[in-house]
Formats: C-alpha cells, structure tokens, sequence
C-alpha cells in the first residue's frame, strides 16, 4: 500500500504485532519527548491502553528545532518503520520517517506534566484527566464492566428494558428528587390556593429524574419474563461524601417467577461473572491500580470469584454484631438500619468473605417488597462486599393486591400515582423479585479507587455540575 494510503494503527495493536520492518502510522499524545544531540525518543499514547509506543527520531532527519512542537500533551501523527526495540521494556518501537504535529500544547501552561498530580486536583480538570493513567486505566475498565453487563444478561436470557428518565412517581418514596419544568421560575401560575398550578406544566403534572427504573421493569417482566434496566439515575441528596453522587447509572434486572433464593443466586452469579471479565480482559489496568494505589486490589478481587457468598438473616447479622468486641460508631439493635461500619465488619472481620443479608425489618425497606409470614419482616436482600458495604439491594417483590395497598396506605404512598404499578397486581399478578446494583460502585470496588467521582467520567454533586 503506497504510504500516503496508510491507515492509522492503534498502539496497543502495534505493541502486539509480529508483522514487523513494515510502515506504520501511527496517532496519538505524547507522554514526554527526551534525547541528546544523536536521537530523540517519543512516548505517545493513544488510549487504546496503558502502555506507550517509543518512537525514534533520528537527528539527522530530525533535527532539535523541528521537533520544538513536540512537547508533552501535544497530539502527533509519525510515519515509520515498526521494528524490534534496542531498548528495555518493549518489545517494539517506530522508527520515525515523518512527523507531522496535529495539535501544540503549550508546555507552559498544559496541567498534565510528569509529576504527581493529586486526584482531588485532577478533579477539577476532569476534561484532561483521562489522559493520564490512572483515570485512562478507570475509564477503559468501566467500559469492559458495562459491556459484561450487557452480555452477561443476554446470554442469560435476559431483555433490556430502557425506562424513562423523566417520571412522575418516586419509586423508593424518599422525595430526594430534581424537578423537570417549563414553568417561568420568577412566575409560575398558580392555583387558588397559591400552590404551583402543574397542569400548566409540559406534561400537566408534576415530574421529575428518575431514581429508579425498578417499577416500570417490574412492569415489562411481568410480560417478557427476564428484563433489566442500565441507565442514569438522580438523586438530589445533599451529600459530600466519597461514596455519594447526584447522576449515576444503576442495574436493575427483573424477574418473573424468582423468589428470594432464586434472586440471591443470581446476584451472586452476576458479581462474580463481572469480577472474573475484569480479571481476564484488563489485566495491564488492574496491575498499574494494584501497584500505584492499592497492593491488595487484586488479591480481594480474587476472593470474590473464588469464594461462595456468605448468606444470613438480619436477626442473626444482629446478634454477631451485638456480641462482637468491636465498639461501633453507631449502636447496634433489632430494627435498626445497618450502617456502612457494621456492614464492614460482616463481610472484612466476620466472614471474610461477600455477605448477603435476608429478611430485614419492614419498617426499614421499601413499600414493593414482599412481607414474610411473620408480619415483621419482609423478603429483602442486600449484598455486602468489603471496602464497600452494601453493592445491592434487592427483594422479592409484593405480589399480593391487598398487602401491597396495605403497605402503601402504612408507608403513605399515593396508591392513585401508581394506579398503573397495581394493575399488574390485579391482572395476571405473578411471584416475581428484583435488584438494583450502583454501578459506580461496582467500578470503584473492581479499580480500587476511594472515592466515586473518580470512576464517571464527569461527576456531579453538590454545588458542582462543571463540563
């Protein structure tokens, strides 16, 4: 092929490539540029992975002033021959016969040079930070973990389901909600009573972001059997904490016919199979966040795959914590909403393994989820993992008419809003169960990092939606 045909090759293909003393071109970021008087060497990265290609610049055919525009941050494109590497730590490099400079950067004031950058600071220029390693490696595994998701349930059986963002109900009751309006902000009509009039709105109701796609994909497996959700949800919680987001994307499969064994099993297949694709397709990523940030990041992702999850009741979770040496931050009794310490403590200290808790205390779960018999509990699930607490939440669901109204009427949700979510309970109603898994947090226990805004791409929380 003549050269001015030559069509670009990604640097993570080339660095594999045993067809070598051809003409490459290649494109991508220059990392650093250094030499002497003979010879310049060019790190360049494109993102196809984490390692650099090397690139030779002789300097007779390069002499110093030519490559002035060469500076780190700088975008090339070089022509050249792939050939075997005179140096250590690959196994090939270009010798370049052309370099043409697509885009300066000027050294001066270009943020990413080679030195320790703090990751509160790369924050504040999330639109370069993933060009450096540590968010390239994140950002390349979130994408291998949203792809296995996607196969694991189609090879499962599975449909996906896509639910509206924009709703009109609060599927977890928590009126923690952003608005959607058309209204005049400095004016909106008016009722008689003073009151916002909503039926001058766009949609003559209401509306918000959704916090959950959970009651309309219960509403789809009730018709196609095996469906999940994968798409972004709000949350307008005042919160700073690293575990915390306003935009995230949560998982949210469905099940016709599951029960609550049914739904553990499958949680626990579904973690386990996502943990092992992140293990066996981002190996060089997971090594460089095991190495820079977290030594034993490796070691606890294997324990997942190679461990059976531990499965207990709240009752007895209570009773391990109430007779445990450790004094919690937050005292520990029957009824109480478990916090992040205790959770910990199960799964890191306890079992020393994943934890799956049953059959909490109704006053504590949600409206949907299925009572036991005794009238105190109700079948729900949550899924603990160390270094992060609860992963997922789920239960069976309340298939029953007259408890599910009963429930609603104790917890003070408005059975006319959801007239639509009864119908499935008065028209073929089925046992059928559920789970929500966050998948920032799935993302930040699989790359180790320690707080969740650095595994989106551009988080969003209080007092902050920049880029």
């Amino acid at each position: 092929m003549p050269a001015d045909q030559l069509r670009r090759t990604r640097i993570q293909d080339l660095l594999t490539s045993t067809d070598l003393n051809r003409e490459v071109l290649v494109k991508g970021w220059v990392r650093t540029r250094r030499g002497n008087k003979y010879v310049q060497f060019i790190a360049l990265n494109d993102g196809s992975g984490l390692a650099t290609l090397q690139v030779v610049a002789d300097a007779e055919k390069f002499p110093e002033e030519s490559l002035k525009e060469v500076t780190t941050g700088s975008c090339v494109a070089v022509r050249g021959l792939l050939v075997p590497s005179q140096g250590k730590g690959q196994a090939v490099e270009v010798q370049a016969s052309s370099i043409e400079v697509l885009g300066t950067a000027d050294p001066e004031a270009y943020p990413l040079q080679k030195k320790a950058t703090s990751l509160e600071h790369l924050r504040e220029i999330a639109h370069l930070r993933p060009r450096t390693n540590t968010f390239g490696a994140v950002l390349r595994i979130r994408h291998a973990l949203a792809f296995a998701v996607h196969d694991y349930f189609n090879r499962h059986g599975f449909y996906y389901v896509h639910t509206p963002i924009i709703t009109g109900s609060d599927a977890e009751g928590a009126g923690q909600m952003f608005r959607v309006t058309t209204l005049p902000p400095e004016h909106p009509p008016r009722t008689e009573d003073g009151s916002v009039d909503f039926s001058e709105d766009f949609f003559g109701k209401q509306t918000n972001l959704t916090v959950s796609g959970q009651l309309e994909g219960e509403l789809a497996a009730m018709a196609l059997g095996q469906v999940y959700t994968f798409g972004p949800t709000f949350r307008a919680e005042n919160s700073n904490t690293a575990r915390h987001l306003a935009e995230f994307w949560m998982i949210e499969p469905e099940m016709a016919f599951y029960d609550l064994q049914d739904n553990m099993d499958l949680a626990e297949d579904f973690l386990q199979s996502l943990v092992r694709y992140a293990l066996e397709h981002c190996a060089a990523d997971l090594q460089f966040l095991n190495d820079t940030y977290d030594k034993e990041l490796l070691e606890r992702l294997r324990s997942i795959t190679d461990n059976a999850f531990q499965r207990l009741t709240y009752t007895e979770a209570v009773e391990i914590l109430k007779s445990a040496k450790k004094k919690f931050e937050f005292p520990v009794d029957w009824g109480t909403d478990l916090q992040s310490e205790h959770e910990r403590y199960l799964v890191e200290k306890h079992f020393k393994k994943p934890v799956i808790l049953t059959n909490y205390p109704k006053e504590i779960k949600a409206f949907y989820m299925k009572l036991d018999e005794d009238g105190r509990t109700v079948r729900a699930m949550d899924v603990l993992f160390p270094g992060i607490g609860e992963i997922i939440g789920g239960s069976q669901r309340e298939e029953d008419l007259g408890k599910l109204e009963g429930r609603m009427a104790e917890m003070h949700v408005p059975t006319d809003e959801l007239w639509w979510y009864l119908d499935t309970r008065r028209f073929g109603t089925a046992p059928h169960s559920g789970f929500g898994l966050g998948f920032e947090r799935l993302v930040l226990f699989v790359t180790g990092m320690t707080n969740i805004r650095d595994v989106i791409p551009f988080p969003r929380f209080p007092k902050n939606a920049e880029f």
